[in-house]
């Protein structure tokens, strides 16, 4: 099975600017209910990145950071860890154990196309059993 049948499409992924700041990031996870959001490239041949509560509370622990003056390219993982849509799943999942990483981003051709969490590969795993 391929990444793209497991993966949350880009159209439903909760997006936010690199110079929005971190308290923006997190009111944007608060009102989604979602524990990351995908930070835009800031050019055609930039990276995505992702910001997440771990992020969030790293910068706010080792920094002293106060979220209203930190950006969210201070502090977020870019560019982040991503594999094609065409991937098979397992091996999608093997990177994401070796690596201890719970997302990864999907990009064809550097352009976003979804998210792929170990939810979404467990729940695709569980779904299975039914059939």
């Amino acid at each position: 099975m391929l990444v793209e049948k497991v993966m949350t499409p880009s159209e439903k992924l909760v997006k936010v600017s690199p110079m929005a700041t971190v308290r923006e990031a997190l009111q944007l996870m608060k009102e989604n209910s979602v524990r990351s959001v995908v930070v835009e490239k800031s050019s055609t041949g930039g990276a995505y990145g992702l910001i997440t509560f771990k992020n969030i509370l790293q910068s706010i622990v080792s920094e002293d950071g106060d979220i209203d003056l930190l950006n969210v390219y201070d502090i977020a993982s870019t560019p982040a860890i991503s594999v094609s849509s065409q991937l098979g799943v397992k091996y999608a999942a093997k990177m994401m154990v070796q690596n201890s990483i719970k997302r990864l981003l999907i990009l064809d051709n550097n352009e976003l196309q979804g998210i792929l969490t170990m939810t979404d590969i467990i729940g695709s795993l569980m779904d299975s059993m039914d059939e």
